[in-house]
């Protein structure tokens, strides 16, 4: 049995917040004597909040660790529909439920996170064959806390200070992670195993997609009111981009005036979608001093072949597109390679 140290060098050797949960729920079921963990997080899209189940382990060997990108959202359970769930999280405090006698199996329920952010709630849930003592929940602390300080430090590295919204840098990580699973369907490796060499990292499927979207005129913004100004409409822009995709989208701040999102989708069309809402959403919210913005937005399918660097050219290219049409549009790369603006016809299959 590995030691408590040993775990906690496990848990802040980390430097990838996907893996952070298998980390800590392994440490769980090692050091203490329980026979499954669950941790289920709040999942958010269009004002409806359901539950994810982020990570499962059992004891006995088995598990899962889902990537909240590839979710069916509707499947998901509602919010209130767990309810004990939903009394932890509202009351952020334990909560036991013996459900087969007061000698009997129970199931401990912990609120993942110590304060009540919108974007980081979760409850941890331990199933045990009787009530856990007061030493087994001082240790239940103790890691819960190294988790939620290295999930922080981790997110404090992965997020653009001026926005909130994860970095250029944390796309790279992003974009291999998030097929992770995909490729262990094809070629399965024992839970908790996370290296993948360099030839099958390449190997993604079509139903990821990475757009990007650019502020029309931002240059006249900066020379006619200042950079504090234009970083206010950054601000803005940010926002609405938060309020306007999935909770499970990955949203990102590049540099300048280019914001991306990576997300999961088996439609083109609903891809355009979510884009033309978001270039919508913009386009109504006037500002003070700016008034109307506008935003070009692009975004292609990530084919077998791509980096981060080849797919992000492909959405640069439909922004571009999008910009000497005027601005304020909604391009997909995949709908302009078929109409042959980009040379020959690029063929993408989706997958669901």
């Amino acid at each position: 049995m590995s030691t408590f140290i040993e775990h906690i060098v496990k848990l802040t050797d980390h430097r990838d917040r996907d893996l952070l949960e298998l980390t800590f729920s392994k440490a769980l079921i090692d050091l203490l004597p329980i026979s499954r963990i669950v941790i289920a997080r709040v999942m958010r899209e269009d004002n409806v909040s359901r539950w994810l189940e982020v990570a499962r382990l059992d004891a006995m060997g088995g598990g899962r660790v889902i990537d909240p990108l590839r979710v069916d959202f509707q499947s998901l359970v509602l919010l209130e529909d767990a309810s004990n769930r939903f009394r932890c999280l509202e009351t952020r405090d334990i909560v036991e439920i013996a459900w087969a006698g007061p000698d009997g199996p129970r199931i401990t329920m912990l609120p993942l996170f110590s304060d009540s952010r919108k974007d980081d709630q979760g409850v941890l849930e331990l199933h045990s064959d009787g009530a856990l003592d007061e030493d087994s929940l001082r240790m239940v602390d103790y890691l819960r806390r190294i988790y939620r300080n290295m999930y922080t430090l981790l997110e404090y590295s992965d997020r653009d200070p001026l926005t909130g919204l994860l970095n250029r840098k944390s796309l790279d990580d992003a974009f291999y992670s998030a097929v992770l699973e995909d490729l262990e369907e094809s070629n399965p490796a024992p839970i908790g195993a996370h290296h993948i060499d360099k030839d099958r990292r390449h190997r993604v499927p079509a139903n990821y997609w990475l757009g990007m979207a650019s502020i029309d005129n931002y240059a006249l913004i900066i020379d006619k009111h200042g950079r504090d100004v234009a970083e206010e409409v950054l601000q803005l822009v940010a926002r609405l981009m938060s309020n306007t995709f999935r909770t499970y989208d990955r949203l990102y701040h590049f540099e300048g005036d280019r914001f991306g999102v990576l997300m999961h989708c088996p439609d083109e069309a609903l891809v355009l979608s979510a884009f033309e809402r978001f270039r919508v959403n913009v386009e109504k919210h006037k500002t003070p001093l700016v008034g109307r913005i506008t935003v070009s937005c692009g975004f292609t399918a990530v084919k077998a072949d791509d980096s981060p660097k080849s797919a992000l050219e492909a959405t640069e290219r439909a922004v571009d597109f999008a910009r000497r049409g005027g601005g304020n549009k909604a391009c997909s790369h995949v709908g302009l390679a078929r109409r042959g603006f980009f040379g020959p016809v690029e063929q993408v299959e989706l997958t669901s």
